[in-house]
């Protein structure tokens, strides 16, 4: 049977296989970009914080995270840390470890962000009375991101992508189905294929996304 003959064969099959890989993909992408956007603040205003030991300690932080694979994070966090009793299932262990992956990068974007607002905006605010955090919170973070939210979006594609990476772990997403489905069928050209296909339709509309605010960023200035 040729190429075109299976696909139109099994392409209900393989798709109602994929795309519920699909779901579990998107929900594992979420999850760790909203950790990965809690935790990078964090260490970006400690990287900035003026004291060594604190910055120091976030700067090993943000290199050690970058500097590995986060597939090694994964395997860490996942096959790693039951040896001293802490045991994640598949897609908690897939969230942390991809969130905090991600947090090294978009402590960076935070801190770039942060940095790109005149050091007046924050001298105005305390002469006005605001404490430094409030001052972060009402005036510096607000305008902040206009600027980060172009690379928030470009690294939401990345993280969307990289779960294909959770597979390893057993965590029930597009790849992992993608794998079992080519188990079972011996069809790798098909079942890929299509899952290249799931990937670039929710790929596609945050590509158009991150033009849109760069157009609107550059209206802002």
């Amino acid at each position: 049977m040729n190429f075109w003959a299976v696909m139109v064969e099994r392409f209900p099959y393989f798709m109602g296989v994929l795309l519920n890989g699909a779901k579990m993909t998107i929900t594992v992408a979420a999850g760790a970009l909203l950790l990965a956007l809690v935790i990078g603040l964090v260490i970006a205003l400690l990287r900035m914080s003026r004291s060594r030991v604190l910055s120091f300690a976030a700067y090993i932080y943000i290199e050690f995270l970058r500097g590995t694979p986060a597939l090694a994070q994964l395997f860490v966090i996942y096959f790693g840390l039951p040896d001293i009793g802490i045991e994640l299932k598949p897609v908690a262990a897939a969230i942390i470890g991809l969130g905090v992956n991600g947090s090294a990068y978009l402590a960076e974007i935070y801190r770039a962000g942060i940095a790109a607002i005149h050091k007046g905006q924050i001298e105005a605010a305390l002469s006005l009375g605001m404490t430094p955090l409030r001052a972060m919170q009402h005036i510096i973070l607000p305008q902040a991101l206009r600027i980060m939210l172009p690379p928030i979006t470009s690294f939401s594609i990345l993280l969307l992508k990289d779960t294909a990476l959770v597979s390893v772990v057993a965590a029930p997403e597009i790849m992992f189905y993608a794998r079992n489905l080519v188990t079972e069928t011996f069809q790798s050209m098909h079942v890929y294929l299509l899952a290249a296909v799931i990937y670039l339709s929710m790929t596609i509309p945050l590509s158009r996304l991150v033009a849109y605010l760069e157009r609107t960023r550059k209206a802002w200035q």
